[in-house]
């Protein structure tokens, strides 16, 4: 195999072992049946592999569902459940009519019935009803999401704009029971703010919430600045909750393919939290190190990085993270870098991330391409396409963070 087969081979496994069905499946062994009805919600990008592992389980013990997932990510019906597809990362007006079923399927329950919400990454924007116009919440997210700040931080913001948000839904639920599965997004699992915590007591502040408004310099309007002076609840009692999967898991998976395949695997960590382009840079200052070495290396590390928007071009963290890559691994002897996001989508792309090589900078620079004007743009999708080097799977169906590897193969 070359280092490009041998990318897509550890990738697959990954994802595979990333995969909700058997851990889902297995959270619901704790699952209490209600003496009513049994009420299904799932929202997120894994929203409809999600309900597909409980719908298996559970059959016609399901009364009613809603699936909420983004465009394209559904893979067909399920019993008793409705499916909705909708916007991400920016809500649009199917997140909101789709959110707005979902408050009406969870009203007028009683203590007898039990809510099964099943959450997964996204959630944040496909489960959505604002308190601000569209417009507003469209704006102040876009600016987040291109200021820099990491997921944790935007959410902290959104939550404070939204009727279902930071516990707000769980409220909505009461008197009936809540049992929640989490398929975590985030580094560390914080549970209010996967999907920016529907259903679990607020850990951000108000104060918190204004400080990310004034270090980002995000520009907001008067009834904006009024909510975020809002506490959230800090306090929910009809609510169990069980995490299933994590960036953790796609670490092993990727270590245990890359031993099967001859290389010495080393996680570097799975808490990567930094610019792309640091990540980038530090995987490439790796290879320089190693790359007198007469053994086959690979180093892993997953979390979540960030891009500052600067430019105007089309790319994603997983895209800009290995376009860094490629100019510190450039001429160097038989190495590659890739990175992908689990959930087979990176940015506003329809690629899961990219692959470079020690030859990735030549064969752009013959095609009068720059690497540094690329990055400047923000443009790293349309150079990788030039050069092959995007990774496209389709929805996985899970998404539990992103995966970066640098592989020296000997």
């Amino acid at each position: 195999m070359n280092l490009k087969e041998d990318a897509y081979q550890i990738i697959d496994s990954a994802i595979n072992a990333a995969l909700p069905d058997t851990a889902v499946k297995k959270a619901l062994q704790e699952l209490e049946m209600p003496n009513g009805k049994l009420i299904l919600l799932s929202i997120g990008k894994a929203a409809w592999s999600m309900a597909k592992a409980a719908s298996d389980l559970l059959g016609d013990s399901i009364d009613e569902g809603i699936v909420i997932t983004k465009y394209d990510h559904s893979q067909g019906e399920l019993s008793n459940i409705r499916i909705y597809e909708a916007g991400h990362p920016v809500p649009d007006e199917n997140s909101f009519a789709a959110t707005e079923q979902a408050i009406h399927l969870v009203s007028n329950l009683s203590s007898e019935d039990l809510v099964l919400f099943l959450i997964s990454g996204g959630g944040s924007s496909l489960f959505e009803r604002p308190l601000v116009r569209k417009e507003i919440l469209e704006d102040v997210t876009k600016q987040l999401l291109e200021s820099g700040a990491d997921i944790v931080e935007i959410n902290t913001i959104r939550k404070r704009l939204s009727v279902v948000k930071g516990g707000k839904f769980a409220k909505l639920c009461e008197p009936a029971q809540v049992f929640s599965v989490v398929l975590s997004d985030i580094i560390g699992d914080p549970l209010d703010m996967i999907a920016s915590g529907p259903a679990y007591p607020d850990k951000s502040t108000s104060e918190q919430a204004l400080n990310i408004v004034k270090k980002y310099n995000i520009s907001i309007p008067k009834e904006v600045e009024e909510l975020l002076k809002i506490e959230t609840p800090d306090t929910i009692t009809n609510v169990k909750t069980m995490i299933t999967g994590s960036v953790t898991q796609l670490c092993v998976a990727a270590e245990k393919t890359c031993r099967e395949l001859g290389y010495e695997p080393t996680i570097l960590t799975a808490s990567l939290s930094c610019q792309a382009r640091e990540a980038g840079s530090f995987l490439a200052s790796i290879a320089q190190y190693y790359n007198k070495s007469d053994k086959s290396l690979a180093f892993i590390a997953g979390g979540e990085t960030v891009v500052h928007v600067k430019g105007t071009g089309k790319g994603g963290r997983n895209q800009e993270l290995v376009l860094s890559a490629a100019q510190g691994i450039s001429g160097l002897d038989n190495i590659a870098v890739f990175s992908i996001g689990s959930d087979g989508t990176d940015g506003p792309t329809e690629a899961a991330g990219g692959y470079v090589d020690t030859n990735t900078e030549k064969i752009l620079a013959e095609k009068d391409i720059s690497i540094y004007d690329v990055l400047e743009n923000n443009d790293s999708y349309n150079a990788l396409k030039q050069c092959g080097g995007l990774i496209i799977t389709g929805p996985t169906g899970t998404n539990v963070n992103d995966l970066s590897v640098l592989l020296i193969k000997r």
